[in-house]
């Protein structure tokens, strides 16, 4: 590995811990035009890059923000979030939280977005009867969803974001946590 590229994957995996505020974004931005100008194709490129991780990572935030709180007999872990760069499938940001009931069941509800793969895969859970191969279509509040034999959800949301409910709870819960998603405001993310 160049020592270039094991220097940009050590500074992308420190930024990944860090909490992008909307000042780095701009920073990276306005360092990635400053550098484009001055014909530095590389820095541009490195800073360009950046600042869109730096946005991946908000917008997975802003999905932690819309996984439901525990239902009534439930709790719930800290939501969990992730964001990879475009270079990997157009880029991926996500959010999911576990959720586990006294008897030990447990619900796991992820958003994705930001994903080329979840464009991809949007006309055919669209499409009922393409959808139908995956598992049964059910209705989630106003959305067309499909559940699995397991009981499990994936439903797509405005073309772009992928939600996922699984665990080992029974059916019921994981369409109760996949009804408790705010998917209005999903939508105009």
């Amino acid at each position: 590995m160049s020592r270039s590229l094991l220097t940009a994957f050590i500074l992308c995996a420190a930024l990944a811990a860090v909490p992008a505020r909307a000042d780095d974004i701009l920073d990276a931005i306005e360092q990635g035009r400053k550098a484009y100008q001055a014909g530095d194709m590389t820095g541009a490129k490195q800073s360009l890059d950046l600042a869109s991780q730096l946005i991946a990572q908000k917008n997975a935030e802003g999905y932690a923000a819309l996984l439901p709180e525990p239902l009534s007999g439930w709790q719930a872990e800290k939501a969990q979030t992730s964001a990879v760069g475009g270079a990997i499938f157009g880029g991926v940001s996500a959010a999911n939280r576990t959720y586990t009931n006294a008897k030990g069941d447990t619900v796991e509800v992820s958003i994705t977005g930001d994903s080329a793969l979840v464009m991809q895969f949007a006309p055919m859970l669209n499409n009922p009867a393409m959808a139908g191969a995956f598992g049964k279509l059910i209705r989630v509040g106003s959305q067309r969803a499909v559940q699995n034999p397991d009981g499990d959800v994936m439903m797509v949301v405005a073309n772009k974001f992928l939600i996922n409910v699984q665990g080992s709870a029974d059916a019921a819960s994981k369409v109760a946590y996949a009804q408790a998603i705010d998917v209005a405001r999903l939508s105009k993310m």
